[in-house]
């Protein structure tokens, strides 16, 4: 027996019905009669059934069943589906469970709902053609503050039993209940079979459908249906509670997690069949045919005479079909091996977050990247993309695919455990051009994980924005998941214990109920549960009476005027800023809270917004609250933590990542490892000394003023310290800021000072170590820089001292790539930069500005006939004698840059 959630709904309904009027209407039958006609005998009294089926013969008459069941499955009814479940046991012991005589399932049920006077009748057969299992059930619902008790009949029919899987249809009425003559609630529940988990344990699938029998016409229908509707959801939310506690229920997600990313994880082709299926083309096959035709042609045929300009050695074509021939057999060649060169530079690049696993305890976000189809192209026609996630401050990134419109990524990425729950993913598609280039994106989005259901986000595909994406309908294939490892109770109770200290006062659990009226109200998913609502209105026009409710991820609104509803919600991490009005005339003479969102953020909300300002951000304010500072406390509060949680979440990530750094602690060892070959990037000459120069390399403010200035944020240095006679040691780190690197990225720098071997001046090693930008563990970058005096010209003054700083870039590959010319391109081209930033990031005195594009002729003569003439990438500055910098102008002056971009624009 199933205690039916039909007596909820009838009390909803009855609270609202003011007409008792009611006609006869041959029109409303339900569509589903076709169906629900198999129950129909149950109405005929006993004249139709077979003698009583006794409770020991249950299981006998289930196997009777079998042979006289419905063939065909069918389908749900038509009102929706109530009830979506599916529980580790067998279909065969959950029918016992649920519609087996006195159930211990339905007692319980019976208790929790206040149920009273329960009466259930043996399992009779129905001589109908197929016979079928009938019974009937009476009792009354228990008595509410808003209705009396009622009176419910409710009678069920097996439709089919083929023992794996049953088909029940209940019929509920209540003609006590007002209108109750008119309508009864027919329900449809089908428990289906499942294969067995990974695990190896039987499954069961139930579900229940529901529809609204009209045997007369009313004008309350639409407002029974909508409380039937409601009725019915909220009392299955028990139904589910008390089955949970007899049956272990399925984790769904992760079951069809671990089924829909087993083909990713294990149906990988061999070397072998790529191959195959890449190269098994016209083109391949035509250029392989055209190339043994030529060669048997060769073999087969003799040389001629020399004829025409030919000499030996050198055999042109003799007629222009020869030179046409030679001409496509060379292209095609070229398109081959082409295609054989990305084939194996595809197989050998792999994607750094790929295949990583999770660690921890709580929210587990886990993101199968599949394909991306028509990517729009870029400036030099070839796309090589890859995606970047993005939850709660941490980042995952794809491998990088190549030349392709339509990748095939296949990869799984997993984000360690979150305390809290994600709102979004936010996906870009860049396409690779380098680890310090500006990356081109190809497309973004974002993922709202509160406005789809798990289902959706099992199997999705996500529309990319953007103008070319939106041009080319690129679109982004992904596979979602996120579950909870904690559990909804551990997790919730945690979170308002974190929260309690944050805002300084108690917070309750809420209700079940409460919960569920907040999850319907806005349409959230199951696991966001309520914090706290209050009475408040909405400054718009005219103020608008509502509440206003906080949960972990959202602050929503609602109002309710003479039936026009007011609904809306935001996210806590799309607020800004939240800010304390004082009382004013608008306000009714109350304080109010003004909510400021980000830029472009909330548009969903943008009905409830107060106004937008210039820079598109929207304002909501809110007042009349009964107690004010009680509310705003709470609001500011877990506005705080929201705010701080992802930028804490992005310093832990940081902080794990130092841990994988190269240990630089034996920096000898790291400077001699091979020869790495250095060329020469850019060089340049300053009218200073070149002791005066070498305190860029000091450690002090100097060093940190210029670093800073070309683009290194938080620069530090450890002291030079002796590593063997005549040789300094240090290490340095740093990070690129957003015009070096649009991945930001960290430097770890191994370094060596020693003087040069004629004595004149100093040189220094510098080994680099890039972290956090794509492909930043294949290589480590070499430095040195060369720095010398160069002697007065002949007449000038012999205070009068100048210098040249030479720098020599090159890159030891720890790893092979296919993208080295690239990386290694622009790699140079940032690192010239920066050396040409060197000379006006020195601060040079007020004084000495003037001097810096004015040159002793003598002197520039003499250095070039010293030197050579400068080649392009020279740069150099000359003084007027004797008035060359001095220590203290250097520390102290200020200079502008040479451009107002910033390095590496």
């Amino acid at each position: 027996m199933v205690d039916s959630p039909r007596s909820f709904a009838v009390e909803r309904s009855s609270l609202e019905n003011s007409d008792q009027s009611a006609q006869p209407d041959s029109n409303s039958i339900s569509e589903d009669d076709d169906l629900l006609e198999r129950s129909a005998a149950t109405e005929k009294g006993t004249s139709d059934t077979d003698p009583m089926v006794p409770d020991s013969s249950f299981e006998e008459a289930m196997e009777i069943m079998k042979s006289r069941s419905m063939p065909e499955m069918p389908e749900d009814l038509s009102c929706g589906v109530m009830f979506d479940h599916t529980y580790l046991v067998d279909s065969k012991n959950l029918n016992s469970l649920v519609f087996g005589p006195d159930s211990q399932f339905s007692k319980e049920l019976r208790e929790l709902q206040g149920i009273t006077d329960y009466e259930e009748q043996p399992w009779t057969w129905n001589n109908k053609n197929p016979p079928s299992l009938t019974r009937t059930c009476h009792y009354t619902k228990g008595a509410t503050k808003f209705m009396k008790a009622v009176k419910t009949i409710e009678e069920q029919t097996y439709l089919k039993a083929d023992g794996k899987n049953f088909v029940i249809i209940t019929r509920v009425r209540t003609p006590e209940v007002p209108f109750g003559n008119c309508f009864e609630v027919v329900l449809l529940y089908k428990i289906i079979h499942y294969p067995e988990s990974s695990s190896g344990e039987e499954m069961s699938h139930l579900t229940v459908s529901y529809n609204l029998e009209f045997h007369q016409s009313t004008m309350m229908k639409s407002m029974i249906e909508g409380s039937v509707r409601d009725g019915l959801k909220e009392n299955f939310e028990t139904y589910e509670e008390i089955l949970s506690r007899r049956v272990k229920l399925a984790d769904s997600a992760g079951m069809d997690k671990e089924q829909l990313l087993a083909p990713l994880q294990t149906d990988h082709m061999s070397d072998i069949r790529l191959a195959y299926k890449y190269f098994c083309n016209f083109t391949v096959i035509f250029t392989v045919i055209m190339a043994l035709y030529v060669l048997v042609h060769i073999f087969l045929s003799r040389p001629g005479p020399l004829m025409g300009l030919e000499f030996n050695g050198l055999d042109l074509p003799d007629t222009f079909g020869e030179l046409i021939t030679s001409g496509i057999l060379v292209l095609q060649l070229e398109r081959l091996l082409s295609m054989i060169s990305h084939f194996v530079e595809a197989r050998v690049q792999r994607g750094s977050d790929h295949g990583i696993k999770a660690n921890g305890d709580g929210w587990l976000l886990t993101v199968a990247l599949l394909e991306a189809t028509s990517l729009p192209p870029v400036s030099n026609g070839s796309v090589d993309p890859y995606v970047v996630f993005s939850c709660n401050g941490i980042t995952r990134t794809s491998s990088v695919q190549l030349q392709t419109h339509d990748p095939q990524w296949n990869e799984i990425m997993e984000f360690d455990a979150m305390e809290e729950p994600p709102a979004t993913l936010d996906v870009e598609v860049l396409n690779f051009d380098g680890p310090f280039d500006l990356a081109v994106s190809l497309g973004h989005a974002e993922i709202n994980f509160l406005k789809h259901t798990s289902a959706e986000l099992a199997d999705i595909w996500v529309p990319l924005e953007g103008k070319l994406a939106q041009t080319c309908q690129s679109r982004l294939h992904l596979r979602v998941f996120l579950e909870n490892t904690k559990g909804p109770e551990t997790s919730m109770r945690e979170y308002l214990s974190k929260m309690e200290k944050e805002v300084g006062k108690k917070l309750h659990v809420q209700s079940p109920h409460r919960n569920a009226t907040f999850q319907k109200l806005f349409g959230l998913p199951h696991e966001e549960f309520l914090i706290a609502d209050y009475a408040c209105s909405l400054k718009r026009r005219l103020p608008l009476q509502g509440r206003l409710f906080l949960s972990a991820r959202i602050v929503g609104f609602y109002a309710n005027l003479f039936g026009h509803k007011t609904k809306f919600f935001f996210l806590w991490e799309d607020v800004e800023q939240i800010e304390e009005l004082p009382p004013s005339f608008t306000t009714v003479g109350t304080p109010s809270l003004l909510f400021a969102l980000k830029s472009g953020r909330g548009l969903d909300a943008k009905s409830g917004a107060k106004s937008q300002d210039k820079e598109g951000r929207l304002k909501f304010q809110f007042h009349s609250f009964a107690s004010f500072s009680k509310a705003s406390r709470t609001i500011t509060g877990l506005w705080k933590t929201k705010s701080s949680a992802i930028e804490q979440r992005a310093k832990l990530e940081e902080d794990q990542d130092d841990e994988n750094y190269v240990d630089v602690n034996d920096v000898q060892s790291l400077l001699s490892i091979g020869d790495v070959p250095l060329s020469k990037e850019y060089n340049f000459e300053l009218p200073i000394d070149a002791d005066l120069l070498m305190g860029v390399f000091d450690g002090g403010p100097l060093e940190t003023k210029t670093m800073s200035r070309v683009g290194c944020l938080d620069y530090a240095a450890t002291p030079w310290q002796h590593a063997r006679p005549g040789v300094l040691e240090r290490r340095a780190s740093y990070k690129f800021n957003r015009y070096m690197s649009l991945f930001g990225g960290e430097v770890v720098s191994a370094q060596l000072r020693l003087p040069s071997d004629d004595g004149d001046g100093w040189t220094v090693y510098d080994v680099m170590t890039l972290h956090n930008v794509p492909f930043g563990d294949f290589f480590r970058v070499h430095l040195r820089h060369n720095i010398r005096r160069v002697e007065a010209a002949a007449g000038a003054a012999s205070s009068s001292s100048s210098s040249r700083c030479e720098i020599l870039v090159g890159i030891e590959w720890v790893k092979s790539s296919k993208f080295q010319k690239r990386i290694a391109r622009n790699i140079c081209e940032k690192l010239a930069q920066r050396a040409k930033e060197v000379p006006y990031a020195n601060p040079l005195s007020k004084q000495e500005k003037k001097y810096r594009t004015s040159s002793s002729s003598q002197s520039r003569d003499a250095s070039d006939d010293e030197e050579g003439k400068p080649g392009p990438r020279d740069a150099r500055t000359s003084w007027p004698r004797g008035q060359g910098p001095g220590r203290e102008g250097l520390e102290e002056a200020e200079m502008p840059r040479p451009r107002d971009q910033g390095p590496g624009s």
